[in-house]
């Protein structure tokens, strides 16, 4: 990963943190945006744009990382909520894919991860929202992978379960609420964002040079295992 320019986006916590960590460890150049801009170039993805500031001509590596956690029963969610889910994690990454696709077309190993979620698979009570958003980068993923292939632009996702940050604070907010979160996983724990951002690693290396249009799933087992 070294020299390599990745655009990073949602990078001041959690598992976008990690990545970040892991990235400027392997000597990669971040290029990090937020919508708080803490530390990083302040970008509201949640409205329109067609350019984002302080792009690289060369582009190498785009990970899109803000989500959200919106749980509610289905009678309960109004179209607003469904729509905000769509902003922040499917739109918000169509934005962003759009603004930096011509400096990808110029990376001799040019990657894009996304995030999905074990829900979309497994089905889960009162996931709703977030699984109808998650489904769409997952269709968003394989549909650029194909498009994309002849520039060489690989695309995949990955498809986490239950992880333990900040975004998830309410699930996991007291000892009993972990522990029950733990065991309802097959590796007998919930995640931790140095699992996720390992794998988003490896998925914008040339370790992975030989896959796109996939859906990785980090998830403890959650999604295949009984």
């Amino acid at each position: 990963m070294k020299g390599k320019h990745i655009i990073l986006v949602g990078g001041n916590s959690g598992i976008g943190k990690a990545v970040a960590e892991q990235l400027t460890a392997q000597g990669a150049i971040l290029f990090m945006y937020s919508k708080s801009g803490e530390g990083t170039t302040a970008l509201d993805f949640s409205q329109d744009f067609e350019e984002m500031p302080g792009l690289p001509e060369v582009i190498d590596g785009v990970v899109y990382c803000p989500g959200t956690i919106n749980l509610k029963p289905f009678h309960r969610i109004s179209i607003e909520d469904f729509k905000q889910e769509m902003e922040v994690n499917f739109y918000g990454a169509v934005r962003v894919l759009q603004a930096c696709l011509k400096g990808l077309k110029k990376s001799a190993e040019p990657a894009v991860v996304l995030y999905s979620t074990v829900a979309v698979q497994t089905g889960m009570g009162f996931h709703s929202g977030i699984s109808s958003a998650k489904g769409a980068i997952e269709g968003l993923t394989r549909s650029l992978a194909a498009e994309w292939a002849p520039s060489k632009i690989r695309v995949n996702a990955i498809a986490p379960s239950l992880t333990e940050t900040p975004l998830a604070g309410a699930l996991l907010s007291t000892p009993e609420k972990k522990e029950a979160s733990d065991k309802r996983h097959p590796l007998g724990r919930v995640g931790h964002p140095e699992d996720i951002a390992s794998a988003t690693v490896f998925l914008l290396s040339s370790q992975s040079s030989w896959m796109t249009g996939q859906i990785l799933h980090v998830d403890g087992g959650m999604s295949h295992l009984k």
